[in-house]
């Protein structure tokens, strides 16, 4: 674990927030090369990115305050100086997915043309931002004597004891889909009628891996019943995805 990876002229630079910044702008860039295919320019993706980087954080944000609801109501000063931090990732995606609809919808755009195009960038940023998780310590697995085990010592546990390292687990993972997600869109993209399979796609991938892997994360979380919030929530994702793939395979109409 490294928090912190490196100073300049007494700047702290952070493992996770320099791990997203990265993500953001490989996944910018991919989407720059990608929405160039479809006949839009540099101009639209820029501008779809800050619509959804702004409806991602704020998405991100006000899952995050509902899930830890019981704690910011004890600890109403902890929701200013956790504004830069704290942000539930499935919010994040409903957020910046409401975003996105906006935008189409101002510039009068095809909204599931535009989100499949989107869907193997985000989860390549996703993979960088996993990689931040190490770096940061969170998001960290069980307890293992597994030779795959790594220690863990942050500012989010110090024990030292070895543990998966769920963040790598989850980082491989969505730059497996991304990677998968890209070949399935440069596959479909022509065809209209295909509009919405890649977003249904990565929803119901994506879904089933965050449950997955939440069998084996160790820090602390909400809980639903029997399932983590994120598996709880995971689970209509699947669901929705599953459903949306099944309708775009059998409807006529177009990319809207």
């Amino acid at each position: 674990m490294r928090p912190v990876l490196f100073e300049i002229y007494g700047i702290k630079i952070y493992g996770y927030g320099l791990m997203i910044a990265i993500g953001i702008i490989v996944a910018v860039s991919l989407g720059e090369r990608l929405i160039k295919k479809i006949g839009l320019n540099s101009d639209d993706m820029y501008s779809l990115s800050v619509y959804a980087l702004i409806g991602g954080a704020l998405g991100g944000k006000l899952l995050y305050i509902l899930v830890e609801i019981k704690y910011f109501i004890n600890n109403p000063y902890e929701f200013i100086s956790t504004l830069g931090s704290g942000f539930a990732i499935y919010g994040s995606i409903l957020g910046g997915i409401a975003a996105v609809y906006i935008f189409c919808k101002i510039r009068k755009l095809k909204v599931l043309r535009i989100i499949d195009l989107l869907m193997p960038c985000v989860a390549i940023a996703q993979g960088f931002g996993r990689i931040g998780c190490f770096l940061a310590g969170c998001c960290y697995g069980k307890v293992t004597d597994s030779f795959i085990g790594v220690r863990v010592n942050s500012p989010f546990t110090s024990d030292g004891l070895k543990r998966y390292p769920t963040q790598i687990f989850s980082s491989a993972f969505d730059f497996a889909l991304g990677i998968f997600l890209f070949w399935y869109w440069s596959k479909v993209r022509k065809d209209e009628k295909s509009s919405g399979k890649v977003f249904a796609l990565y929803l119901i991938i994506q879904c089933a891996g965050r449950f997955a892997i939440e069998f084996i994360r160790d820090d602390p979380r909400g809980n639903i019943g029997p399932f983590t919030t994120s598996q709880f929530i995971g689970l209509f994702g699947f669901a929705f995805g599953i459903i949306f793939y099944i309708y775009n395979s059998r409807k006529k109409g177009s990319a809207d």
